[in-house]
């Protein structure tokens, strides 16, 4: 079972604004990349075409506090750990961490919560249980780690 995974990535130009400092924007592309690794740390991908119906993962709440800005070349550590696990859907807080500053520093919270979907032959989504595999694989974090 698991609760968390962390990824660890290097800020890119590109991921700057004008400012030089990370846009906003892409922490939430950075806790996508952390939940991607957190589904094929357990042999999945977010994309569950093996499924029968395949299911998928839409957002529906997605936020992210910003403590201290990132810039170019930063090497940045993406922490995340699931904190809810319902039938159909999953939370987590993610953690942003500066790791070349000294000491390390965190820079940044974030949260999501996603939903189990499957799709019916016109297109449109409807809530669907975990499927059992998956399910079985990740738990809720230890209260003292979502502190």
């Amino acid at each position: 079972m698991a609760y968390e995974f962390k990824a660890v990535r290097r800020v890119e130009f590109s991921d700057t604004d004008m400012a030089g400092i990370v846009h906003y924007a892409n922490f939430f592309r950075y806790m996508e990349t952390a939940e991607h690794g957190l589904f094929r740390s357990l042999g999945f991908s977010v994309v569950m075409n093996r499924f029968d119906p395949p299911v998928g993962w839409p957002r529906v709440h997605a936020a992210c506090d910003y403590l201290q800005p990132l810039r170019f070349e930063d090497e940045i550590e993406i922490h995340i750990l699931v904190s809810e696990k319902k039938s159909k859907s999953l939370s987590y807080v993610f953690r942003f961490r500066k790791l070349n500053a000294s000491p390390p520093m965190e820079v940044a919270r974030g949260s999501l919560t996603v939903v189990c979907v499957t799709h019916d032959k016109d297109g449109r989504m409807k809530a669907a249980p975990i499927p059992k595999a998956v399910a079985e694989k990740i738990e809720v974090a230890p209260p003292e780690l979502l502190k």
